[in-house]
């Protein structure tokens, strides 16, 4: 049994590697880049790739197909940056490796208080020892409405956890539960854009949903209206975002993901220029807090997607019912 990890980061993924690799029954090609068409030569002899959030490319899947790669997992629960037009050409199955909600839920949060107690002013000004008060005052949860955007586990999951503060939780999703209805009110999206102070995304990023978050559905928000994004970049369209926070009808964003992320995100480029200007502009707003995808990053999390993510390399290689798969 043998399988390609591309991405496997020195510090806290490969021993666990090395660990599972020798539980499983597994031989390993451990890659710390991302997959290219330069190092797609250590798929050979490979029936499985294990990736993280590298773009998989048509060009790459026929690299892959022609190495003998039979099977392809991320470790993420999102596979939108694997062709899987592509993948289903070259009969290339695709599985993903979903870890607990809990992680991404505490961090969204996280990101909620920031953003509606200013955080991100308050930590820039007593860097400056500036101990004033002027300009950093706050609101509390229990005061507000907040609008939960897709209710499958982790939003779910934030719902549970909001419940606790005592706030108003609206909730939008193609399908409802009855779990959720304990705590939040499912309303119309149109509906939860015009009532919530705060909206929150959780929703996998497809063709339906791109730029979910534009010029027309901010129209309908509250004036000051909080966006926090853990989930996709492109659900929310950038140049919109900008223009709102500038124009004040956007009071914060709390953004663990952006646009147009890849190449960027997991990488040193302190001493680059970036390539991603709505990035950069975002990032330089004293009420926008931005971190780099790491809702998902505990140590939980870790173990999680490393173990099952080969753990579904090996059911699929064994022939056996494979609960990660998402391609068949």
């Amino acid at each position: 049994m043998k399988v390609t990890v591309y991405n496997c980061r020195e510090f806290d993924e490969k021993e666990l590697f090395l660990r599972y690799e020798k539980e499983m029954g597994m031989e390993l090609v451990l890659c710390t880049q991302p997959p290219t068409m330069e190092n797609a030569c250590l798929t050979k002899g490979s029936t499985c790739v294990d990736i993280l959030t590298s773009k998989i490319t048509r060009e790459l899947m026929a690299a892959f197909h022609e190495n003998g790669v039979k099977y392809l997992t991320t470790r993420t629960i999102g596979y939108d940056h694997i062709d899987l037009e592509a993948a289903k050409e070259f009969g290339i199955k695709v599985g993903n490796a979903p870890y607990g909600p809990d992680g991404v839920s505490d961090y969204t949060v996280m990101l909620i208080l920031m953003s509606i107690r200013k955080m991100k002013r308050i930590l820039q000004r007593t860097d400056i020892q500036d101990y004033t008060l002027a300009g950093i005052q706050g609101r509390e949860l229990k005061d507000l409405t907040v609008g939960v955007i897709g209710t499958g586990r982790i939003g779910k999951t934030v719902i549970r956890s909001l419940s606790g503060f005592g706030c108003k939780i609206l909730a939008y999703d193609l399908y409802k539960q009855d779990e959720v209805e304990k705590y939040a009110a499912y309303v119309p999206l149109e509906q939860l854009f015009k009532e919530a102070d705060v909206i929150t995304l959780h929703t996998p990023l497809t063709d339906q949903n791109y730029h979910l978050i534009n010029e027309k559905s901010i129209a309908m928000m509250k004036d000051g209206v909080v966006i926090v994004n853990t989930a996709r970049g492109a659900l929310i369209d950038s140049q919109a975002l900008i223009a709102a926070v500038e124009s004040g009808k956007i009071g914060a964003a709390g953004l663990d993901v952006v646009e147009n992320e890849f190449g960027l995100y997991y990488y040193d480029c302190k001493s680059d220029i970036l390539k991603n200007r709505e990035l950069a502009i975002l990032r330089g707003f004293p009420n926008v807090t931005v971190s780099h995808h790491m809702a998902f990053y505990t140590d939980n999390c870790v173990e999680t997607v490393v173990r099952d993510s080969l753990m579904s390399c090996k059911l699929f290689m064994e022939g056996k019912e494979n609960p990660w798969e998402v391609l068949a």
